[in-house]
């Protein structure tokens, strides 16, 4: 039985510090995965960075927008972090992704490296599980103009720099005041980013079907500022008030020179990131496994 997914772009794991073994490692999964797909029936493109970082040349290059408009299926060949940049440049696209898992976590890219042919086979015959994510759209106003502007799959987060001293920071829940905190900093995250930097400072978990946020304080000075869930129709509004070095983290995007005066404005985006998941996939499996639950039982 043939794939129901004719056009596939691959994307692999890359960066400009990965060398020898790791780089070698990623341009053989991606030649093996690619193989497997035209043996499929798949026409399997690599998209531009991908092609240049690994040197594999044998298979057609296109730009990202290209892919979004061309392709029908998108397999990320990483870990989670190289699955948030491709999730935030396709959802515009509506681009259905699949995660093949070479990193070490993978909460969202849940295909195991060494058996991902047993387990996209079926999925490529149409026996797969589809799930949608919500996506944050921030910006940073300033005198009353957009300065920077950003989409983040997993969290916003504004901190303070490596001087001493907290961050005030004053914020606003649809226009409404809630407190001016003094803190380290202030984390806005997704219910997948609730699983990364937000679990880290006592923030909840959040099943990925909930259409809210978490709001959740870094180290605040008063103790009884806890982190708290808001419905994602919320616009959320965190004015620097005070502090120094202040900076401003959109997933893996920084804006480090904010100033005092500066507010990032977060709310969620109109596009969603879709997901497709083996048949029988389940979020709490996911969680048992990645948090290592019931070991030892």
């Amino acid at each position: 039985m043939r794939s129901k997914f004719r056009h596939v772009a691959l994307f692999g794991k890359y960066h400009t510090t990965t060398q020898g073994g790791a780089l070698e490692s990623s341009r053989r999964a991606l030649d093996d995965v690619a193989q497997f797909l035209n043996r499929q029936g798949c026409d399997v493109v690599l998209d531009k960075d991908t092609a240049a970082h690994t040197g594999l040349n044998r298979y057609p290059v296109l730009e990202m927008t290209e892919i979004g408009t061309q392709c029908d299926l998108g397999l990320v060949i990483g870990g989670d972090g190289t699955m948030l940049g491709i999730g935030r440049q396709m959802a515009r696209y509506g681009l259905p992704l699949m995660g093949i898992n070479q990193g070490r976590l993978g909460f969202i890219t849940d295909i195991p490296l060494l058996s991902y042919q047993d387990v996209l086979l079926p999925m490529l015959q149409g026996h797969y599980q589809t799930e949608d994510r919500s996506l944050l759209q921030a910006q940073v106003v300033r005198d009353q103009r957009c300065v920077f502007s950003a989409l983040a799959m997993n969290d916003v987060v504004v901190n303070r720099g490596g001087t001493s001293g907290m961050a005030e920071l004053r914020i606003e829940v649809d226009g409404h005041f809630v407190s001016n905190q003094r803190a380290d900093g202030l984390i806005i995250a997704s219910p997948t980013g609730s699983t990364a930097y937000s679990l880290s400072v006592g923030g909840p978990l959040m099943h990925p079907s909930i259409g809210g946020w978490v709001m959740a304080p870094i180290a605040p000075h008063t103790l009884s500022n806890r982190p708290i869930v808001l419905p994602e129709s919320s616009e959320i509004s965190i004015e620097i008030v005070a502090g120094r070095y202040v900076s401003a983290n959109f997933d893996m995007q920084s804006l480090a020179d904010l100033i005092l005066g500066d507010r990032i404005m977060v709310q969620r985006s109109e596009h969603k990131v879709r997901f497709l998941h083996p048949a029988g996939w389940n979020y709490f499996d996911t969680l048992r496994k990645k948090m290592h639950w019931n070991e030892g039982a």
